[in-house]
């Protein structure tokens, strides 16, 4: 019996230094070789390889300073948790990357706490007002969820909420949570960037004016340089022509990208060649095209208006590529709403009314540029068909009204009396129709077996008859990229200069913003540096969130679960547990 005791202890204390051995072991494995398991389905907590690729390549220290500290509602807790566990992870991939968290409203000076907000703000960061319980009572804070990241002399504001309208706060603290990877990269490969890409907005036939396309101008600014590239029938309009060391003729795109934002004039064929080398050469273009010339200027003073179809004398070469654009305007519900005024004298009130020829757009696929992106907002938007000109283009539709839309086409009869009109089945014979596409491939020249020898030959223009691999994207409205200028009654209330732009997408009538910006900020970056950031946005995260109904219906139910039940499992199992060992040590 004694020398059973002794095996037994012996066996003990040998198994507590063999596994004492292999924790050792494993942690100076551990310290050369980095590893995590990730056991959510949807990889949650693993990086992707294009942030793996930025923080590899960083040189410099990236420096997060994070406004999330401090005594917060649980929401935001889960938020800076997140926040930090991102940020070590960053770590894993790069010595460059560090970061504090602070908390602004530390002091006790209220001098000193508004200062530091005013020193935010003008950094870009916003603030939330949250109501919370002290030992004091109930008060108001402000929470500042956002970070200043600082890069050599750079600095940047990243506003870590993503606002989702018509969404609880719950679910929009989720949503930033999901977002984080894409934000913060996206600010590290935008801060860390020397050689930015070249934009330019063409000119030269009545497009949108700078300040119609000042907001988005001014977002893309911060990640690529912006320009304006009149089209003047002149060769190097879109391209750059060098000599190399051999004195041969070097031709290139001047600009890494190009839009072309509602034109209104019709393009000579020599500046449709300008633009069909550019492509050919490789250049990204974004088209926004009104098919049909209408706009609400022509009912300021009328109750009715016609659409006219527009001859811009692109359709021939969008067809060659792969797209038609049809002469026709889309009604659809749901739609943005207008104001109709109505009442007399000093009783007149506005009331909002659904417009249909302002359909609300949503994804027509699964590509990442619309993946999970709000409702996109059309003013007098067409339709959009693929031809078989071009079988070899891939096309991948973008953006479509809902399925209660009707197509009218040109001549369209526009009037106010449809506003009377509550929406119906019959109104809608249609389905969703594409208003916006997305092609990709080798594309063929307009000029195809079109130019005498003379052209085609000539070194110094360099014709080409298939482009190098590039991509363009096509959409039936011009307005889409078009921001408001602010109006009286709006500049009014909003200590605003009349007719100052408005950021792209926020309607200054419904006070309601859609999800222009976005669509045309992923758009732009799909062109100009391909899926890999976009994939990170658009990464299917679930939010597993509380059904509120259930807990509301029964709250002392949920509560029993999940106090006292686990309490209980615990108790019964440390009693069974030992039970069994008492019988064990008692044998």
């Amino acid at each position: 019996m004694e020398n059973k005791r002794k095996n037994i202890k012996r066996n003990e204390i040998l198994s507590l230094i063999i596994t004492l051995i292999i924790i050792v072991l494993v942690n100076i494995i551990g310290s050369f070789v980095y590893t995590r398991l990730d056991l959510t389905s949807e990889k949650r907590y693993t990086l992707s390889d294009t942030s793996k690729d930025i923080l590899r390549n960083l040189d410099d220290y990236v420096y997060f300073r994070v406004y999330l500290e401090g005594e917060f509602p649980a929401g935001f807790k889960k938020l800076r948790k997140e926040t930090k566990e991102m940020l070590d992870e960053f770590r894993a991939y790069s010595k460059f990357i560090d970061y504090e968290f602070i908390n602004p409203s530390e002091s006790s000076d209220a001098a000193e706490r508004q200062e530091t907000y005013k020193i935010l703000w003008q950094n870009g960061l916003n603030y939330y007002t949250e109501t919370v319980q002290t030992n004091t009572g109930i008060q108001q804070i402000l929470i500042w969820p956002g970070i200043i990241m600082s890069y050599r002399e750079n600095e940047k504001a990243i506003d870590l909420l993503s606002g989702q309208s018509g969404q609880s706060q719950e679910t929009v603290l989720n949503n930033s949570a999901q977002d984080l990877e894409y934000k913060l990269i996206s600010a590290i490969k935008e801060i860390s960037t020397t050689m930015k890409p070249t934009i330019a907005f063409v000119d030269g036939h009545g497009e949108l004016t700078d300040l119609e396309v000042y907001d988005i101008a001014n977002t893309l600014s911060k990640k690529y340089i912006i320009k304006r590239a009149t089209l003047n029938e002149q060769l190097n309009s879109l391209m750059k022509r060098d000599l190399d060391s051999d004195s041969n003729i070097v031709i290139k795109p001047a600009y890494d990208a190009i839009i072309l934002a509602r034109p209104t004039e019709p393009f000579s064929e020599k500046d449709k060649f300008i633009l069909d080398q550019y492509i050919m050469y490789g250049g990204k273009v974004m088209w926004l095209i009104d098919a049909v010339n209408a706009s609400m200027d022509s009912l300021q003073n009328a109750e009715s208006t016609m659409g006219l179809a527009m001859n811009l004398n692109l359709d021939d070469q969008l067809f060659k590529y792969g797209i038609k654009l049809n002469k026709n305007l889309l009604l659809a519900y749901p739609c943005a709403q207008i104001g109709l005024v109505t009442g007399q004298g000093n009783n007149l009130q506005s009331t909002l009314l659904p417009w249909y020829y302002f359909p609300l757009l949503g994804q027509a696929s699964e590509h990442p540029i619309v993946r999970n992106l709000e409702a996109v907002k059309a003013d007098f938007v067409s339709s959009l068909e693929t031809t078989t000109s071009a079988p070899e283009i891939q096309k991948i539709p973008l953006l479509k009204t809902s399925d209660y839309t009707k197509a009218s086409s040109a001549p369209v009869y526009i009037s106010l009396e449809i506003l009377n009109e509550r929406p119906n089945a019959s109104m809608f014979p249609q389905k969703g129709m594409t208003a916006a596409y997305l092609l990709n491939g080798r594309f063929t020249s307009l000029f195809e077996n079109r130019m005498p020898a003379s052209i085609t030959e000539a070194k110094e223009i360099g014709f080409k008859e298939e482009s190098v691999p590039t991509s363009m994207i096509v959409i039936a409205d011009g307005d889409i990229i078009r921001n408001q200028l602010a109006q009286l009654d709006y500049a009014k209330k909003n200590n605003k200069r009349v007719g100052s732009p408005l950021p792209l997408g926020y309607d200054q009538y419904t006070n309601i913003t859609y999800g222009n910006k976005q669509f045309i900020e992923n758009a732009i970056t799909y062109l100009l540096e391909g899926e890999g950031i976009i994939n990170i946005r658009s990464r299917e995260l679930k939010i597993r969130l509380l059904d509120m109904n259930k807990v509301n219906g029964n709250p002392m139910l949920w509560q029993i679960i999940n106090v006292v039940l686990p309490s209980v499992i615990m108790i019964v199992m440390g009693i069974v547990l030992a039970v069994l060992r008492k019988k064990k040590y008692n044998k």
